[in-house]
Order: structure tokens, then C-alpha cells, then sequence
């Protein structure tokens, strides 16, 4: 299951809005970086057959069959910490990540 914050969800439903047009949020993976995977985020514009679906607080969260298996158990939360704000992935699967942050591996 993926989750996510109280918070992630209405930033979501909010831009979702804003957008006029969406299903929800598309999570995945890729591979990148110096620890293997980066986290990818986009929008969703409609559910594969393929694609599992989870739904928290009100918005739904679609995943890509191969990237399910490195996002299992993940909560998205929307941080803004100074003049900075975005999501952060609390991943219980990652067991490194690299030092800029910018990719990790399971």
C-alpha cells in the first residue's frame, strides 16, 4: 500500500483543481543517479490496466507494476521548510541513499 499525508492530499486535490483535468497522482521509478533509482511524479491523466491503485485521503495514487515493488509501504508527504516546499518520500525499502539525496537504492 502507498499513502499518503493528510497534507500531500490536499496539495494534490488542490492542483489537481487548479488543473481541471486529472485522475489522481502517478508514482514510479527510474533509474538514475549514483545509488541506482530517482523517484518519479506526475500527474495522472488515466489508469493503465496494468497500473495498481491506491487511494488515501481522498486522491488517488497510481503506480506502474515494476516500480510497486521498490515503493511498497511508502508515505508521499508535501514539506515546505523556508522558502522551499515539495514532497518527500518516506520510503522504508531504501537502504542508501546518495548524498545529494537525489536518487537511492533498495
Amino acid at each position: 500500500m502507498i499513502t499518503l499525508t493528510e497534507r500531500a492530499a490536499s496539495h494534490v486535490s488542490n492542483f489537481l483543481a487548479k488543473r481541471g483535468k486529472g485522475v489522481g497522482l502517478r508514482l514510479g521509478v527510474r533509474t538514475s543517479g549514483c545509488s541506482g533509482l530517482a523517484y518519479r511524479i506526475e500527474y495522472a491523466d488515466a489508469v493503465n490496466t496494468d497500473d495498481h491503485t491506491f487511494e488515501s485521503h481522498g486522491v488517488k495514487v497510481v503506480v506502474d507494476p515494476k516500480s510497486l515493488r521498490f515503493l511498497e509501504g511508502t508515505e508521499l508527504d508535501f514539506t515546505r521548510e523556508g522558502l522551499n516546499e515539495g514532497f518527500k518520500f518516506n520510503n522504508p525499502n531504501v537502504k542508501d541513499e546518495c548524498g545529494c539525496g537525489e536518487s537511492f537504492n533498495v
